[in-house]
């Protein structure tokens, strides 16, 4: 009998039946959408059994299919706890080590922490993915993603699946952002109560940030009038600064803002507390202990201080910039 069960297209059939569509995890994967077809596709052929059928525009796993990635995780967490068992004995971090990060993390902590592992550990090769905070838990959680970057807000607290550990990498602060000709801008602090009759830009309904703003207000008595949705930060600040309403944005991965927008010290003010995620069966892993250390190290040298943001104090430091 020849050789049955290929780990690689296993992963392949995993990733789908995770994601959810063959083009959700290619990208999850790092492969064409049509690489993990032919994975399947040989699967198929290999175990003569149909794996994947047409639905509507898309596809479905077959009954089949459901159990043979049930068994491919079970073989993926074994596989992966010899590579941890080998690393361990090693002493260093090596092979692949699979990131997922939310925006803001992606553009303002991850390219420098990413570059301080390569310079120090050649033997590890990090992949990272930019990705929603609300699904990098769960993907850590399945098997999908090693280590995940990701962050909650006082009122929305990180969900804590089973058989995934956490640590807290620090707290990033958020700042009220108004045009530059705003009569905030003339205060040196602002109340959560001073913020009723304003017009808003914010990110779109289900994102943590949308839901903090609408349960702040509400509970101050007032019901926010969100003139603009938009996903990018950077999007939301410069319609601040055309002065089409204002906004509250977090530091981390914001920069200087441009002419026309002035952050004001809202307080209390929203924090968002960052974590790093990964699974337990990974936890003695030198790759996971280093990565976060790293990570740790790189936002106590450059967590995002208020001079960030120009604020109505004066102008950003540019030793920061």
């Amino acid at each position: 009998m020849g050789r049955m069960l290929d780990l690689s297209r296993l992963r392949a059939l995993h990733a789908v039946s995770v994601h959810g569509s063959v083009a959700a995890a290619a990208a999850a994967l790092g492969y064409t959408p049509s690489a993990v077809s032919q994975q399947i596709a040989k699967l198929e052929r290999e175990t003569r059994t149909t794996l994947l059928e047409r639905r509507g525009r898309g596809v479905a796993l077959t009954e089949e299919a459901r159990h043979l990635a049930e068994t491919a995780q079970e073989l993926l967490a074994i596989v992966e706890r010899a590579e941890t068992t080998l690393e361990e004995r090693r002493g260093q971090p090596s092979g692949l080590l699979t990131v997922a990060a939310f925006a803001s993390a992606a553009r303002g902590l991850m390219p420098g922490a990413l570059a301080d592992l390569a310079r120090r550990h050649p033997a590890l090769d990090v992949r990272l993915t930019e990705v929603d905070p609300h699904l990098s838990v769960d993907l850590v959680a399945r098997g999908v993603t090693d280590l995940a970057v990701a962050h909650d807000w006082d009122i929305a607290p990180l969900p804590a699946p089973e058989g995934v550990e956490q640590a807290v990498i620090g707290d990033d602060r958020c700042d009220l952002v108004v045009p530059a000709d705003h009569p905030f801008t003339r205060r040196a602090v602002v109340r959560r109560a001073d913020l009723g009759g304003e017009r808003w830009v914010c990110q779109p309904p289900g994102r943590v940030c949308h839901d903090w703003l609408v349960r702040t207000l509400r509970t101050a008595g007032f019901e926010p009038e969100i003139a603009h949705v938009a996903e990018e930060n950077h999007t939301i600040v410069a319609l601040v600064a055309a002065g089409l309403g204002v906004a509250v944005v977090p530091r981390l991965g914001t920069g200087a803002l441009p002419p026309g927008a002035v952050a004001v010290p809202l307080e209390p003010g929203p924090v968002r507390r960052l974590y790093a995620v990964w699974r337990t069966g990974a936890a003695r892993r030198p790759a996971i202990t280093e990565a976060v250390r790293t990570l740790r190290e790189h936002w106590a040298y450059a967590a995002p201080r208020p001079g960030d943001l120009p604020s109505v104090r004066g102008g950003p430091d540019p030793a920061r910039q």
